[in-house]
C-alpha cells in the first residue's frame, strides 16, 4: 500500500492527476490478461481483444 500511498502523492504533487484514469485502466486490463492464462474465462476475454 506504500507504493499506492506515494503514487497518488506524487500525481497530487505534479498536478498530474489525469494520469490517474490511465493507471488504472492499466492495472485493469493486467489483471484481466493474468486472469485469463489458463482459465474458462480465456475465450471470453480473448473477444474483447
Amino acid at each position: 500500500m506504500g507504493l499506492v500511498k506515494e503514487l497518488w502523492e506524487f500525481l497530487r504533487v505534479r498536478k498530474k492527476l489525469w494520469l490517474a484514469p490511465i493507471i488504472i485502466v492499466l492495472l485493469i486490463l493486467g489483471g484481466l490478461l493474468i486472469l485469463a492464462q489458463g482459465s474458462v474465462i480465456a475465450p471470453f476475454i480473448y473477444t474483447l481483444f
